[in-house]
């Protein structure tokens, strides 16, 4: 049957550059498509839905292709990757920006309204698409503060598993909406147009990093892990290890807060609780409240997470007194397999109340590890590192964040039994045939459960 979309088939020449187009990952999966769809359109991504109805196939979406489990990638499936799609609007009115979801959050989407002195809180690596990223929940510029990126959904326009164009809101399609804020890769429609609310523009930023040895860990982060709660919601508060060659020659622990406010005044008063630090007359290095901006922060996530590179990347949800969690962490932070690799702990704390939407397990502390490297000669190492850190946080894992997840590798509880039965509902109501391909997950489906419980 011929198609008036252009297809890219295992038959045709430029399927294998189309199957992994975009991909950031350059450990690159080996599933094979049953085509490939680039649509211009909306029109066009409600035929490709249909045509896949048609033929029997599977859908699967790619939006960024920052996903480091490569979710769009899948057997036998249709994989419409939205690439193509790159639109963006503003409403003055209202302060509502419309995007599509290929469109990066600090290259692209970021830049557009800081000119309208609006910011929204994406992803903090610039390059990364805001569907996948919106729909596992976004994790984005002062999360704790400002909540999850997916609150600030106000509306999404989604092609559905019947092929048609419909809008979802609080008040329209609500059970479409609610699933599209969190489910992620295991949401059953193609997102054409997010409808978000946008905020001010900070009027300031301001950051405190201390640099500590890898002796000083377990005091540092014992204090940090009892004071992070404390510090006033305005500020983004990381706890990272990485290899700096201006600092160390070897990783050093990174004490970060950034925060976005109206002053100078504002920022310092904020930040003070940094000075606290019992390890800070032993740091390699301290910068108190000194002035940066958004775009530098950008920048060192560019330097961070460098373009062709192989990568293996898992999380954690952790709770529990510093007692028990600063000793199951040290594998994380003090023994990176090599000089690129970065582990982080970001602060959510005080936990604030959750909207009703499938997003919906998180705890006061996030930390995930970042492996990277460019051999595949690498690979089992790296991969060995990275499953002995996350077996040593079992211990005080509730569960793990989509976004940094691979769940065809190690199953992990990702939303509460509530959502999961209600997303369950919702996607049987709306994909009964299961045109979209859900979760990449082992053999049996995900199970959102600790497979160590």
């Amino acid at each position: 049957m011929s198609s008036p979309l252009p297809l890219v088939g295992p038959e045709d020449a430029g399927f294998e550059e189309a199957r992994v187009d975009r991909i950031f990952n350059r450990r690159l999966a080996t599933r094979q498509p049953a085509a490939v769809v680039r649509p211009t359109s909306e029109a066009e991504v409600v035929a490709a839905v249909r045509l896949a109805r048609e033929r029997g196939w599977q859908v699967a979406v790619r939006s960024g292709g920052h996903s480091w489990a490569q979710w769009s990638v899948r057997t036998d499936a249709l994989v419409i990757d939205l690439g193509g799609l790159r639109e963006i609007s503003y409403d003055d009115a209202t302060g509502i920006v419309s995007a599509s979801p290929a469109v990066q959050g600090g290259a692209e989407l970021s830049p557009y309204l800081e000119a309208r002195g609006r910011f929204f809180p994406g992803g903090h690596c610039p390059t990364v698409g805001i569907g996948g990223f919106l729909l596992q929940g976004g994790q984005g510029w002062n999360c704790r503060g400002w909540g999850w990126a997916a609150e600030h959904v106000v509306a999404i326009d989604v092609v559905t598993a019947a092929g048609e164009l419909v809008r979802a809101s609080e008040t329209e399609n609500a059970d479409l909406f609610w699933a599209a804020r969190g489910s992620g890769p295991g949401f059953f429609g193609v997102v054409t147009r997010f409808h978000l609310r946008t905020m001010e523009r900070p009027a300031y930023v301001g950051q405190t990093v201390q640099a500590y040895s890898l002796d000083d860990f377990d005091e540092v982060m014992t204090w940090l892990h009892e004071t992070h709660a404390s510090v006033a919601d305005t500020v983004e508060i990381v706890a990272l290890t990485k290899t700096d060659a201006e600092l160390a020659p070897e990783p050093v622990l990174l004490v970060t807060g950034v925060a976005l406010v109206s002053s100078a005044a504002e920022a310092d008063a904020a930040l003070a609780p940094f000075r606290t630090s019992p390890a800070l007359d032993r740091a390699l290095m301290v910068l108190d409240a000194v002035p940066t901006t958004i775009d530098e922060q950008r920048a060192r996530q560019l330097v961070d997470n460098p373009e062709g590179h192989r990568w293996a990347v898992d999380n954690a949800w952790l709770s529990g007194p510093a007692s028990q969690v600063v000793p199951a962490m040290r594998r994380a932070y003090c023994t990176l397999p090599n000089a690129k690799a970065f582990t982080i702990w970001f602060s959510m704390a005080p936990l604030r109340q959750l909207p009703d939407m499938a997003f919906s397990l998180q705890s006061e502390i996030y930390l995930a590890s970042y492996v990277l490297w460019e051999s595949p000669d690498d690979d089992a190492a790296n991969q060995a590192w990275l499953a002995s850190a996350m077996a040593d946080l079992e211990p005080v894992t509730v569960g793990q964040y989509l976004g940094d997840s691979d769940l065809s590798r190690r199953q992990v509880r990702v939303m509460s039994d509530a959502a999961w039965s209600r997303l369950a509902d919702v996607r049987a109501a709306w994909d009964p045939d299961e045109v979209f391909v859900g979760y990449l997950a082992g053999p049996h489906g995900a199970t959102n459960r600790n497979h160590w419980e």
